[in-house]
Order: structure tokens, then C-alpha cells, then sequence
């Protein structure tokens, strides 16, 4: 299908770390980050032609490891303290022009990117790359992590632990809402699709339209609406035999190809607003294989192309 948006070369990209991996249940995300980076990510968005301002990572306090209790997720205190930061870094980023760029750190991260948008954007649309839906709440999840809710939390179903004066709720549009490469959900995230009516393209779906249809389908409902796209791809998207360094991998997923496709047609589209990379783990990584990935999916979703 023709785009009719395009790439700002111009414009300037902000890369924002979030070094957090309290939200779920392996540790090791919150290093993630810093292996992007190391993976050359600033210089070769720079050989793409943009201006880069790398703002480090916000301030995240130490885990309190406060075990989850009746609606409430594990050592929420600390990720709500950096969820508040974060959506600040991302109203700040959005507000001066630029294009942010999250690098994390787990999925729970999320909640604060989204809420940042939704400051600047108003409800958004949303595609979300990931192998789950991460739509459950406190009353659903069967971990009580937050990793499993920042799309619960968005669609406003935690503003009892959300204040909605810091994160506006509902910050995504669930009309607008797409997931793609879903192959692991929990009974609640599956209600949820159902009855909020959001749109989701499983690995059957993908096996049996293929993915340039799918993605220009997610495109095209998520970019309906003046605000536009946030994009969040957890690496666990990708098949865990080319992207092993994730905390909930999960078999049959995206081939390496399939998932820079996606990010190519994002890029085509030029829909998106901001991007979000998630759940790498250097510490259970095959060498440096899957930061790679993902800094390499990075560069996609911004223009590269093979020729």
C-alpha cells in the first residue's frame, strides 16, 4: 500500500535509557541499555543522515523488592518513581521536536513512555511488537509484575495506582491499538483484546498473510487520527534463536528478516512519533548477539534500507 508520510531527516533523535528490570521476574534488563549503546547505536543513526543527542539514562531508584500484594505489583514503589521520570523525559523530547528513542531496561517501562506521549499527543495510537499483549492488571496478572501490564495501565485500568494528573489515561486509543507477533497470552490480556477492541495479528496470523500484509494493516489503523504512532518492540518478538538475550523468550517467533520488515514499514509510513526497545538481558546474551538486533532494528524503524 503507498504512505503517504515520510522520514525528517532533520529532526532530532533523542536516545533515553531506562535502566530498570524490577518489573520483572529475571534481572538482568536494566543493563540493557548500556549494550545497545555499545552495540555503536549513536553512530550509525548518525551515518543515517540524523542529529543525535544521547540523554543517558534517568534516574531510577534502587529495587525495594516489595513482593506484590492485592492490587498492587511487585516493588511498585520504584517503578512508579521511574515511570514518573521517564514520562517526563518523553514530554520534554516530544515538546522541544525531537524523536525519542527508549532503550531498555524491561517492558514495565511503558507505562511511563505512554504516558509522556499522551501528554504532548492525547490518546495515541499504538503497535506493539511482542510475543504478549502485556494487558493485564494487578487482578489478572499471574506473576505481579509490571512487565505484564503497561497496556492495562494505559488503557486506564490502573488510575488507582496511576494518578491520572502524571500519566493521562486512557493514553493509547484502543481503536488504534495493534499487536503483532502475539503467541503467549494469559486469559485476561485475551478478554481484553476482545472486549476493548484492539487489533491483533498472532504468528499464525503473520505464517498465514505474511508480514509486509500485516504490518500495513497495523499501520494503517494505528496511524488513524491526528496524534499518530508510538511503537514498542520487545526483542522477544523476535524467535529466540536470533535474539536469545530476553528474560520470557518465547519458540516461534519472528525471524531477523521479518522483524525489519516491520520496522522498514514503519519507517515508510514516517506515522511514528517515538519507539521504544525492550527486555534485552546481556546477561543471559550470546555475546553481544541480541543488543545487536535490537540496535539494528532501531536503525530500520529510522529509514535504513538495503539500498
Amino acid at each position: 500500500m503507498p504512505f503517504s508520510g515520510s522520514l525528517d531527516l532533520t529532526r532530532l533523535v533523542e536516545i533515553i535509557g531506562v535502566p530498570v528490570d524490577a518489573g520483572a521476574s529475571r534481572r538482568g534488563s536494566r543493563q540493557g541499555p548500556q549494550a545497545i549503546r555499545a552495540a555503536g547505536l549513536v553512530k550509525r543513526i548518525e551515518a543515517l543522515g540524523y542529529r543525535v543527542r544521547d540523554t543517558g539514562d534517568i534516574a531510577v531508584p534502587a529495587d525495594d523488592a516489595s513482593p506484590a500484594g492485592p492490587g498492587r505489583p511487585h516493588s511498585f514503589e520504584m517503578l512508579l518513581a521511574g515511570s514518573r521520570s521517564l514520562a517526563d523525559a518523553i514530554e520534554r523530547s516530544l515538546g522541544s521536536g525531537a524523536f525519542p528513542i527508549v532503550v531498555g531496561g524491561d517492558h514495565s517501562l511503558a507505562i511511563g513512555a505512554l504516558a509522556g506521549c499522551a501528554r504532548v499527543k492525547g490518546a495515541q495510537g499504538l503497535i506493539w511488537i511482542d510475543a504478549h499483549a502485556d494487558a493485564n492488571t494487578p487482578a489478572t496478572s499471574p506473576t505481579g509484575n509490571l512487565h505484564g501490564m503497561p497496556v492495562g495501565a494505559a488503557l486506564g485500568d490502573m488510575r488507582d495506582l496511576f494518578d491520572p494528573k502524571e500519566f493521562p489515561t486512557p493514553s493509547i486509543d484502543a481503536s488504534r491499538t495493534v499487536f503483532v507477533a502475539l503467541r503467549d497470552l494469559d486469559p485476561g490480556e485475551k478478554r481484553q483484546i476482545r472486549e476493548r477492541g484492539m487489533t491483533a495479528f498472532t504468528m499464525s496470523d503473520i505464517d498465514r498473510i505474511g508480514m509486509s500484509k500485516v504490518m500495513e494493516r497495523a499501520v494503517e489503523i494505528a496511524a488513524r487520527g491526528p496524534s499518530t504512532v508510538h511503537v514498542s518492540f520487545d526483542i522477544d518478538a523476535i524467535d529466540p534463536a536470533e535474539a536469545p538475550g530476553t528474560g520470557t523468550p518465547v519458540q516461534g517467533g519472528l525471524t531477523y528478516r521479518e522483524g525489519h520488515l516491520a520496522m522498514e514499514i514503519i519507517a515508510e509510513s514516517g506515522t511514528a512519533h517515538s519507539l521504544e526497545i525492550v527486555e534485552v538481558n546481556p546477561v543471559i546474551d550470546d555475546g553481544v548477539k541480541t543488543a545487536r538486533v535490537a540496535m539494528e532494528l532501531i536503525c530500520s524503524a529510522l529509514g535504513k534500507s538495503i539500498l
